[in-house]
């Protein structure tokens, strides 16, 4: 069975797209007592308040009609912003050759933390260029974001 975020997705990314914006992800999480629906949206020109505004009011109907979520729960629309989070395979093939942060569960080489650029990645491992190639077992991430010079 898809998970409620697969299924939020699936119901979510086309009327998300007639509105001029594409759906980045979908990340349904519990925290303390609340439940979380955060969708994240993108779209050439950025994204502001009123594009947020915009996309809950069109899919807030839908999502309460569906009624994939039992629990109550907060609608969160926003953008993956400029560090963004890069979860699924599209989002690194998306960032080859962009710098990237990782966060690890266990020390690799004595560090828990890399920021490189992104090489390559295959179902296992995620390759990085640091100051020489380097590969981390994807199931030893906790966290690959984009990495932003501020």
């Amino acid at each position: 069975m898809a998970s409620i975020e697969d299924r939020v997705e699936e119901l979510i990314k086309k009327p998300i797209e007639d509105l001029g914006y594409s759906l980045y992800d979908v990340q349904y999480a519990k925290e303390g007592k609340d439940y979380f629906l955060r969708i994240f949206i993108d779209n050439e020109n950025g994204i502001d308040l009123n594009d947020c505004e915009k996309v809950s009011n069109g899919i807030n109907d839908l999502l309460d009609s569906a009624d994939y979520i039992k629990e109550q729960y907060f609608l969160e629309v926003s953008s993956p912003g400029v560090e963004r989070v890069l979860r699924k395979d599209n989002h690194l093939q998306e960032n080859i050759g962009n710098d990237v942060e990782i966060k690890l569960f266990k020390p690799l080489d004595g560090k828990k933390e890399y920021i490189g650029t992104l090489n390559s990645f295959d179902e296992s491992n995620i390759f990085i260029e640091e100051d020489r190639l380097i590969t981390i077992e994807r199931k030893n991430i906790s966290l690959i974001k984009l990495h932003y010079n501020w």
